[in-house]
């Protein structure tokens, strides 16, 4: 963990600058262009050349996993069925693989800990489980330390494996039952917040619900506070095998020098993680899309981020992040083609 520190950089501020300046030659006036010149800024930035590459291999990640926490009906979702949001992710039907389709992303599910046998996920799928489900994190640890360790060291891994790849922009997903609640946790805990703040309607949960997800929060905060100093103990406590996954993954991204979009509260959650181990780690994600989910706001608030699109999507599983691709596409475009 020590080593994200210094193994992380900046993207390249000289890059950015030149596209900055490029834009007064190109535009009139300079900032007609609005966000997407500030996106085309970005990228010139985290590729490092001016004009900015066209994305040309945008991939979708989905990391999907089961969470104890669910027992206690704190979604609209029974607990132990996020296998079912896995197979329609895996089948295509799922609302992120139709806009895949469209945006031209590829798009890749990967089960952390989804409660279901694995025979029936393809094995590409189920190749990195960690564990059937996690641990009821309002009374017990999602994780063993072991765990914890294997799956953040998964979510570096696959960040390797789509670098190495040739993947130019990471879309990040994630598919769960007892997710949001978890998030909301590991959010008030590292803002220093009470439950209440963080709770938000998740799945499209109503008031009853609502407080019991707010107790469990509460009670999983409690367990929370006494290991913050330690994000990989944090993880394994009131995480999950996905959260620990997402983390290590947005980390070996940034060093790998491979930007992400962020989609909702869960993956700013672990944004918030990642950002405790790697203060320069955010500079290398974008925001996808508001959810309206009050933890995502105070998290991105706290990393300094401002989703892209505010249109109040909160389907998960990519789907906000999948819906900025276009946005991105265009600014690469206009950098890359506009003569100047």
């Amino acid at each position: 963990m020590d080593e994200f520190g210094s193994l992380v950089e900046r993207p390249d501020a000289d890059s950015r600058r030149d596209s900055q300046e490029r834009w007064q030659k190109l535009v009139r006036p300079a900032d007609g262009l609005g966000k997407p010149a500030e996106l085309a800024d970005w990228l010139a930035a985290v590729q490092g050349h001016v004009p900015v590459k066209p994305i040309t291999r945008p991939r979708v990640l989905i990391f999907a996993a089961d969470h104890g926490v669910a027992a206690l009906d704190v979604s609209a979702r029974p607990a132990g069925t996020a296998a079912a949001l896995a197979r329609a992710a895996i089948d295509g039907s799922a609302p992120v693989t139709v806009l895949a389709r469209q945006y031209g992303a590829g798009v890749r599910v990967i089960d952390m800990a989804l409660d279901c046998d694995p025979a029936e996920l393809p094995d590409e799928v189920t190749a990195h489980r960690v564990r059937r489900g996690s641990g009821r994190i309002d009374v017990e640890d999602a994780l063993t330390a072991e765990e914890a360790e294997q799956a953040f060291r998964t979510g570096m891994a696959l960040a390797d494996e789509e670098a190495d790849s040739g993947t130019d922009l990471v879309l990040l997903g994630d598919l769960s039952v007892g997710g949001t609640t978890v998030a909301g946790v590991l959010i008030a805990a590292l803002c220093g917040t009470d439950a209440s703040v963080v709770t938000g309607r998740g799945s499209g949960i109503d008031d009853l619900t609502w407080m019991r997800k707010c107790a469990a929060i509460r009670d999983g905060l409690r367990r929370a506070r006494p290991v913050l100093g330690d994000q990989l103990a944090l993880l394994a406590a009131v995480g999950g095998a996905d959260f620990a996954a997402i983390t290590g993954f947005l980390l070996q991204a940034a060093v790998r020098k491979m930007p992400v979009v962020l989609d909702g509260v869960v993956s700013a959650a672990c944004a918030l993680v990642a950002q405790r181990v790697a203060f320069r780690a955010p500079d290398w994600w974008v925001a996808g899309g508001a959810t309206g989910e009050a933890g995502q706001d105070k998290a991105l608030d706290r990393i300094s981020l401002e989703p892209l699109l505010d249109r109040g999507v909160s389907a998960g599983g990519g789907t906000g992040a999948v819906l900025a691709l276009p946005l991105l596409q265009a600014a690469a475009a206009l950098s890359a083609e506009l003569a100047g």
